[in-house]
């Protein structure tokens, strides 16, 4: 039940759980509360326009009772002139926080990825740390002062570099999503990377292996494998002079590690890379030969069914018998989901010596291997999960009957 009595060190020090308030008697409004934990803070009651507002002095731990008689002291004027001093403390509040939330890497951490994960768990972590790590010379520079122009700069430096203009338009339009949140948020006015225009995509790039390179590459793919096992084995020579605990020596077993999987599992399934990092083994079916995209993993948002042929079939049987405990198909370490696949791929491609080709492309091998068999677009469309049968038409140019019918023109 709230007291009565000047707000004093006596008065507060003898202040129990069961009082619950303190008003002072000289102050309108002035009071002290104690929480059922002990803790207490003082306040401000007064009405503005008529409407009840309790104004946060301060905490008691923080401030005496004669400062927080001072301060309700000076509040009390504010208020006599209408001044509306919760109004103030929270424009305060709002101004110390967007100049602590200004620079991009501090907007990031503390406002931007809690925003993605609270719309996207699974995609959170990739999309802070695109934005940080592709825009990392300005992770330390004012949202407002992120021009237009250096990002400019940054895309034609990207384009020497060869980088495909799908890649650089899905960094840009990351980081103009993260500032137009800022803009919503009221942290910044505006930005003017809506300026910069995306750079025209080529979707008809189709980047296939001739055989003599799917010779290369599994070759080099084999020679990596052969060289983990040496490397192993030499390890494991030096371990044991030091009396340390050896390491699996890759005995009875057919890969090394995620590497040759995942690479032969892309060359005959076409699955999109997305798709199969996050394939589980209960999206394969052994006994039926074929395996299950999930709709919420595709692109198109739809389930499709992707038949396993017998190469793609032994390969997926060994690896699940070297992982029987494991869950997603492709890990790194204990069960944990691999993440990127790009270091040791760009090492076998260099070894390799393909030209222009990417990881993506692997899905373009097994999709103009399929139509330069014979097989019919629509099914080719199937089987990629493409939404409709235009980008699969990019590959009709491959078809067999394609070119009789241009030779039989003139037979």
């Amino acid at each position: 039940m709230a007291i009565k009595g000047k707000i004093t060190v006596t008065a507060i020090k003898s202040l129990r759980v069961e009082d619950k308030r303190l008003n002072d008697t000289e102050i309108a409004g002035f009071h002290a509360r104690i929480s059922t934990k002990g803790a207490i803070k003082y306040y401000l009651f007064y009405r503005l326009n008529g409407k009840q507002v309790n104004y946060l002095l301060g905490s008691a731990s923080d401030i005496t009772p004669a400062q927080a008689r001072d301060i309700a002291k000076a509040k009390v004027g504010l208020v006599t002139q209408g001044q509306d001093i919760q109004e103030e403390k929270k424009e305060a509040k709002r101004e110390y926080l967007i100049q602590k939330a200004l620079k991009l890497g501090i907007f990031l951490e503390e406002k931007y990825y809690p925003y993605l994960v609270s719309r996207n768990p699974k995609t959170a972590q990739k999309t802070y740390q695109h934005i940080a790590n592709r825009f990392d010379f300005l992770i330390d520079r004012q949202l407002g002062d992120i021009s237009a122009w250096e990002i400019q700069k940054w895309i034609g430096d990207r384009r020497k570099e060869g980088r495909a203009a799908a890649t650089i338009n899905y960094s840009v339009n990351t980081l103009k999503g993260a500032l137009s949140r800022a803009v919503d948020w009221g942290l910044i006015e505006s930005h003017n990377l809506k300026t910069i225009k995306p750079i025209k995509e080529d979707n008809t790039r189709i980047r296939y292996l001739t055989i003599e390179e799917e010779h290369r590459l599994l070759s080099v793919i084999q020679d990596r494998d052969q060289l983990i096992r040496e490397k192993r084995v030499s390890a494991n020579h030096h371990r044991e002079k030091r009396g340390q605990e050896l390491h699996p020596f890759f005995e009875g077993v057919r890969f090394v590690d995620y590497v040759e999987p995942i690479i032969l599992t892309a060359m005959h399934t076409g699955l999109r890379r997305g798709e199969l990092l996050s394939l589980t083994w209960d999206d394969v079916f052994f006994p039926n030969q074929y395996l299950v995209v999930k709709a919420t993993e595709a692109k198109s948002k739809k389930t499709r069914i992707v038949p396993l042929n017998p190469t793609v079939l032994e390969v997926l049987r060994e690896w699940r018998q070297q992982n029987p405990f494991c869950n997603y198909v492709f890990v790194s370490g204990e069960d944990k989901p691999l993440t990127d696949i790009k270091k040791p791929w760009l090492r076998l491609v260099e070894h390799a010596g393909l030209v222009n080709f990417n990881f993506h492309d692997l899905r373009h091998h097994f999709a103009s291997k399929l139509v330069m068999a014979g097989v019919d677009l629509n099914t080719v469309r199937e089987l990629l999960g493409h939404s409709d049968l235009k980008m699969t038409l990019r590959y009709a140019h491959l078809a067999p009957e394609h070119k009789a019918a241009a030779v039989n023109l003139i037979g």
